[in-house]
């Protein structure tokens, strides 16, 4: 069919990474976008902004383990593609409480694929050769590098090392499975730490962007010096699209920024950002606000992805840099403080740590 008539599904779109991925294709497509979210503590429809009442966007409240919701807005709506957000994100809440994330990332995906797969059965062959599942996943499902290792690529073994990135790396395998097993034209994405606008306050980024604004002190596992590769989610979004417009079925596709850098130098960054926009009054840096906590269980020390093969394939790089990147984040954090300021009002966001 013509772009113009491309409808898409997008579930979590109200979450972090689906709310800017919403924002994205109604901004640069002229897609159909059909959003799928519970609306758990981390989705937050006021992210969507005055797109949630764009004449292309329809927002379903339903749970991707309802198999029955899902296969009605299926009928209803007749995709030609599925992006699948929606899942439970945060290590440390996974080891609190494993069971919520097994239910969501595991058996949601299943309840997803079972209703997708049944849904391409009944295309046309032409339809059929136009449909696609993209599984949005994550690089933790590779485990923990060494400081001289080379980055992940789409053939590192799995090693998953918390409750979170076990679940991530089983839907992982669910969705290979439906590919090679049935036939099913689905292609595996995984990414980086993400950050940027509209991120829910509990991972390392937003969660001290707003204990700084709030003048309190910012937690750090350990001494820091573990290495994330961080991926602006803007970037991050037009790599969704690319895979849904030209990704190969049955391939993975990792997508880094390849800018690496420590936990500790990531805050040393943003806080010198927030010395040039807001100094404080007593002359001080804000990286005195930085002090070390007890380490994470299992924490993982290193991950890098080598972006190779996507940028290969389908010509795409990141464009933000990681200093440019934190300061376009801050100052939508400054420019957005009732959104914020709402979500700490219904949670008890910053006295959590994370980094996802």
């Amino acid at each position: 069919m013509p772009q113009q008539e491309k409808t898409v599904i997008i579930t979590g779109g109200a979450g972090f990474i689906g709310s800017n991925l919403v924002i994205h294709l109604l901004e640069n497509t002229s897609w159909k976008i059909i959003n799928i979210d519970q609306l758990t503590y981390a989705g937050n429809l006021a992210s969507l902004g005055h797109y949630l009442h764009h004449d292309r966007h329809h927002f379903i409240h339903a749970n991707i383990c309802d198999g029955q919701a899902l296969t009605e807005v299926f009928q209803q709506f007749h995709p030609h593609a599925v992006i699948h957000l929606a899942a439970e994100s945060h290590v440390d809440r996974s080891i609190d409480g494993p069971a919520s994330f097994v239910h969501t990332n595991v058996l949601g995906t299943h309840s997803l694929l079972d209703v997708s797969l049944q849904y391409y059965r009944s295309l046309s062959v032409q339809d059929g050769q136009q449909f696609r599942f993209i599984h949005v996943s994550t690089d933790e499902v590779h485990g923990s590098l060494e400081k001289n290792d080379p980055p992940f690529t789409e053939t590192t073994k799995y090693a998953p090392r918390s409750p979170y990135s076990a679940t991530k790396a089983a839907a992982d395998h669910l969705v290979r499975a439906w590919h090679h097993t049935y036939g099913f034209p689905a292609i595996v994405t995984n990414c980086s730490n993400n950050y940027g606008p509209r991120q829910f306050p509990e991972k390392l980024i937003p969660l001290a962007i707003l204990r700084l604004f709030q003048g309190e002190d910012i937690p750090l596992y350990g001494d820091g010096s573990q290495i994330r590769d961080w991926l602006h989610v803007n970037d991050h979004c037009r790599a969704l699209q690319l895979i849904v417009e030209n990704g190969i079925i049955g391939s993975s596709y990792l997508i880094g920024s390849g800018q690496e850098t420590t936990n500790r130098n990531l805050l040393e960054m943003l806080c010198a950002a927030l010395d040039e926009a807001q100094p404080r009054s007593d002359g001080q840096s804000h990286s005195s606000a930085i002090h070390s906590v007890s380490d994470r269980p299992g924490h993982d020390a290193r991950y890098a992805i080598d972006a190779t093969n996507i940028q290969r394939e389908l010509g795409w790089k990141a464009n933000i840099s990681l200093h440019d990147g934190l300061r376009s984040t801050l100052s939508w954090y400054q420019e957005n403080k009732q959104w914020w300021q709402d979500i700490l009002k219904k949670n008890n966001a910053l006295q959590r740590l994370g980094e996802r």
